[in-house]
């Protein structure tokens, strides 16, 4: 639904362009003129006392999808460095766009300054192409300049799906981007697959719009978007037929890299764009990196959780010599971050961070479906819980009933005992 001045009634009172949050409307020889800036929020409308601002209604034009064509990543990065998820849905990407035909590619698509050095890496896990977008005013994140310059070249190269990771910035970028394109978007999501339908018999069964001018042959590859629904207790798969992009936001850990082959190369495609400094509301002074920021739950391939089984905030000082020992880090589920005992940064689960390590010790975790969805994909889960019955033991590798503060204290000193005997066996070899 978008929104439209009757040039007629307007009287250029300039009450609209105050209402408005987005700086959305101009003023041009004295008529209000919406531009693209517009989320169709409808402050402007009450805000017009000559009833000047109106909703255009919804026309039931059928949307020309054979003009889009492959699929699209947006590869983040902050300070030059690519993000780890960028990796991972590269190598989503390359799934998808096998799916959907042999000759759609899996594109890359590079925001901010300087980043050429970056190239190679997207070559190498997977991108068949990369679509750069460099600019000074670029090289900090701002909502405002990211999504102007990425909505600008989704209009003109047309990709059939665009993928994000669900990180701070994935979450704020993605949803802007889908309201200017008037496209849906699928938040969170833990599989993405590409279904083969009749777009018309669709059409025909849920909408009510004109298909007489359709090929009745035709099909178009769908993408069905899975997530997890009514807290965790159904899992939901979308699609969006009628629109395009397809966009969705994938949570980081969920989806497996390529393998790396430093020996791909691909296109590379410098990307214009109109973006200047008026168009950014927003001016990033510093930026300050907490030490709650050195948590990295993603990337690690050992991970230590408590939960509230731990009784204390002091239990917390065992699940980190247990870290310490194995080569790990501190996780954590939302019982004990609600209970104030750990910083959110720690937390696992649907409301936390989803990984996907080698290990993951689950101690004094019953088992929430909501703390699942963000573990279960682990390569090994080692669960510690007193109650036999408890959840986590359904999904567990290894379950050991007992008393954590008995059982743990034992696991470290049987690490130890066995780090030994590797060390003297590597010795013993050595001579």
């Amino acid at each position: 639904m978008a929104i439209r001045v009757i040039n007629e009634k307007c009287k250029g009172c300039t009450l609209c362009v105050k209402a408005c949050p987005f700086d959305a409307i101009d003023m041009v020889n004295k008529i209000a003129v919406i531009n693209d800036k517009c989320t169709a929020c409808n402050q402007c409308i009450p805000a017009c006392p000559f009833k000047a601002i109106e909703k255009e209604p919804e026309t039931a034009a059928v949307k020309d999808l054979s003009a889009y064509k492959n699929v699209w990543v947006y590869t983040e990065q902050r300070g030059g460095k690519l993000m780890n998820v960028a990796l991972e849905l590269l190598g989503e990407g390359h799934k998808l766009s096998r799916e959907i035909s042999a000759d759609t590619k899996v594109c890359a698509l590079l925001i901010g300054h300087d980043t050429d050095h970056i190239i190679p890496e997207l070559f190498a896990y997977g991108a068949d192409a990369v679509y750069q977008i460099d600019d000074p005013l670029l090289e900090r994140f701002t909502t405002d300049g990211y999504t102007k310059v990425m909505t600008d070249a989704i209009c003109e190269y047309k990709p059939e799906i665009v993928i994000f990771g669900a990180t701070h910035i994935g979450r704020d970028l993605a949803p802007r981007v889908a309201a200017r394109l008037d496209t849906g978007l699928t938040a969170d999501c833990t599989r993405l697959d590409v279904n083969t339908a009749n777009y018309v018999d669709y059409l025909e069964k849920y909408t009510t719009l004109d298909t007489s001018s359709l090929d009745r042959n035709s099909t178009d590859k769908n993408l069905k978007q899975t997530r997890p629904a009514f807290g965790g207790n159904i899992m939901a798969t979308i699609i969006c037929p009628k629109n395009r992009p397809q966009m969705s936001t994938v949570r980081p850990g969920v989806m497996n890299k390529l393998e790396k082959d430093v020996t791909k190369k691909g296109e590379l495609i410098k990307v214009k764009h109109s973006l200047k400094a008026a168009d950014i509301r927003t001016n990033v002074v510093e930026i300050v990196k907490a030490a709650k920021e050195l948590v990295s739950l993603t990337d690690a391939e050992i991970i230590c959780s408590g939960g509230r089984g731990l009784g204390d905030p002091s239990g917390f000082e065992l699940i980190k010599k247990l870290a310490d020992k194995v080569g790990g880090v501190v996780g954590s589920s939302r019982a004990a971050v609600d209970a104030g005992w750990i910083d959110h940064s720690h937390q696992v689960g649907q409301t936390g961070t989803t990984v996907k390590p080698k290990i993951y010790f689950a101690c004094g975790i019953s088992g929430a479906i909501q703390h699942l969805a963000g573990m279960q994909t682990s390569d090994t889960i080692v669960a510690i819980n007193k109650d036999p019955d408890a959840p986590i033991f359904e999904v567990a590798d290894f379950g050991i009933v007992g008393d954590l503060y008995k059982v743990i204290p034992q696991i470290i000193e049987e690490w130890e005992n066995a780090q030994d005997l590797y060390d003297a066996t590597l010795a013993k070899a050595a001579h």
